[in-house]
């Protein structure tokens, strides 16, 4: 049996693993008689372990939120996923958590077992942390939003969209998606009856809550999808369509998912759709892709690749005369 002190870790360890313990199972676990469970339990409180304590059939042992947070108990892959987490944390893209996350990285590696110090060491040394892409956004904001998604409340906000022009929004948030470079809400829109996506870093101002709504499906099925899909013009009429002659498996190694969506057509040809607004960059990058290809839609980009074209062969031609006369 174990003594009364690496007990208590143990309590204290199985009561972090789940949201309710009931008290035969856990005593059991422990190998102990439910009346020493409960002394334990007791003891704990002394401790200041926010444990509440339930009778009945469904009765049992769970923490509850207290006033401070209680000191945690991880094993190996937790801690070092934690200070994997806290050093990505300090170099991204949430403004106001730098700080915090590196003082409780120091922390954490300042408890580390020598084993674990040492993997984390060697973590932390092979990986380079690159300079941030994309704006930053305050963490504030990003936890007002994220508490309006879980609580399903509907939410206010002044935006700025891509052209600058601002207005207000109450919309019903349903979730925040990282793209890698931005932090997106998405939300149904009652004023627009439609599903939206929202750039975060567009939000002025701290973000206000409403009223309860019932929660809808969520659109496409899965939010990265659906932000990919406002992210490549798929939800939009302005849409390039363009078959690739390669696999939907090889184009993928090539083609994030931010920049266009794939549908396989057969094993040697894929469907590519992708937002026709910026159309000679699309040019350039389909021209960029060593991959035979044929453009479907819009007619425009046919006539952009045309030319394109036209103005690569006169340049070949220039220099093939210019190499012959010299």
């Amino acid at each position: 049996m174990l003594s009364s002190s690496s007990r208590l870790l143990r309590v204290l360890s199985l009561l972090q693993t789940r949201s309710h313990w009931a008290g035969p199972e856990l005593a059991e676990r422990l190998e102990v008689h439910p009346r020493t469970l409960r002394r334990d339990i007791d003891r704990l409180r002394e401790l200041g372990y926010p444990i509440h304590a339930s009778s009945g059939v469904a009765g049992g042992y769970a923490f509850r939120a207290g006033q401070s947070l209680p000191p945690l108990l991880l094993d190996d892959e937790e801690a070092l996923a934690v200070a994997i987490a806290l050093q990505i944390a300090a170099a991204g893209t949430v403004s106001g958590v730098e700080e915090s996350s590196l003082r409780a990285l120091v922390k954490l590696e300042q408890v580390m077992p020598t084993r674990l110090r040492r993997r984390t060491n060697a973590l932390r040394s092979a990986i380079v942390p690159v300079q941030r892409i994309g704006p930053t956004i305050d963490a504030g904001v990003l936890a007002s939003l994220a508490t309006a998604c879980r609580d399903q409340l509907q939410v206010g906000f002044s935006y700025r969209d891509l052209r600058g022009q601002a207005s207000v929004r109450t919309v019903e948030p349903h979730g925040l998606v990282h793209t890698g470079n931005h932090w997106y809400l998405v939300a149904w829109d009652p004023a627009r009856d439609d599903w939206r996506t929202f750039r975060i870093d567009r939000v002025q101002g701290a973000p206000r809550t409403g009223d309860h709504f019932a929660p809808r499906p969520a659109p496409a099925g899965d939010l990265r999808a659906y932000v990919t899909g406002a992210m490549t013009g798929v939800h939009q009429g302005d849409q390039a369509r363009v078959v690739l002659h390669r696999s939907r498996d090889v184009m993928l190694r090539t083609i994030p998912p931010s920049a266009a969506t794939l549908e396989a057509i057969d094993g040697e040809h894929c469907l590519m759709l992708c937002s026709a607004g910026q159309l000679d960059s699309l040019v350039y990058w389909l021209m960029a892709l060593d991959v035979d290809f044929d453009v479907l839609a819009p007619p425009v980009l046919k006539e952009r690749l045309r030319v394109a074209s036209e103005r690569v062969a006169s340049s070949l031609a220039r220099a093939e005369r210019s190499g012959a006369s010299a």
